[in-house]
Parts: C-alpha cells; structure tokens; sequence
C-alpha cells in the first residue's frame, strides 16, 4: 500500500518527527497509522478536526499553535488545502521540487518536506523552503 511506502520514503529524509498532527477522518488515520509504523522514531499524534476540509490559511493557524519545544511536525490531511499549504509556505525551493509537486499534485500517501527559522507562531506564507517532494507512482 502507498501508506507504507510513503512511511519508508518519509524515514528516508532522515527527519525525526516530534509531532504529528492528523484529520480526524478516517481515511487520514488509517493512512497514518501504516506511514508512521515505518518511521525510526513514532511522534506523539494529536488527531484535529480542524485539519478536515481546512484551507491553507486554517492549516496555518493550526501549525501556528504547534509549542515551541516541537522542531519537527507532519501534518497528514486532505487536498485542495494541503497542497495549497506547501505552495503557499514555500517561498523557495530546492532543486525541482516545486516543478514535481506542481506536476504531479498531492495524490493520496504524497508528502512535502518544508523548513523554515523562528518560532511555529511566525510560520506564515512564504516562511519556508521545500526541501523535498514525494508521491507515489501511478
């Protein structure tokens, strides 16, 4: 399944997540739930309502409430707003990252990987940098 895979990919960044932030509907757990047995580390998991239908201004907000003693969080929800976010946060991009995620969209089990400096309450558009872009193959 994709889920499993885009744990394995996601573990490959080597990025070690403090917190995850996941929909409350059900596709979105069940798709959490096989992704993150695949990661070194498992994070602690907040399920969020708000997430469900979210627009990447709500999605924001949300991220905008993440603690500061939280370096890394993944947030696993639903499209348009999730790709809507990645494109909104990231103001740059790393080698052709943005040019694949524009080509190929946020399929189920895809995932962008952003950084950004400062506090999760400056997060804002155009804060960050897409690192990386993965999405399974059809």
């Amino acid at each position: 399944m994709d889920a499993a895979v885009a744990g394995r990919k996601l573990a490959d960044t080597g990025v070690t997540f403090d917190l995850a932030l996941c929909s409350t509907a059900t596709r979105t757990r069940e798709t959490w739930k096989l992704a993150v047995h695949e990661l070194p580390h498992r994070p602690k998991t907040v399920y969020e309502e708000r997430i469900y239908e979210a627009s990447p201004g709500e999605l924001i907000a949300v991220l905008n409430e993440t603690p500061d003693d939280v370096q890394n969080a993944v947030l696993i929800g639903h499209n348009p707003g999730v790709q809507g976010l990645a494109e909104v946060l990231s103001g740059s991009a790393e080698d052709d990252a943005r040019e694949r995620m524009s080509r190929r969209g946020f399929p189920a089990a895809a995932f962008a990987v952003l950084t950004f400096n400062g506090s999760w309450k400056a997060l804002e558009p155009g804060a960050a940098t897409l690192l990386d872009y993965w999405a399974p193959s059809d």
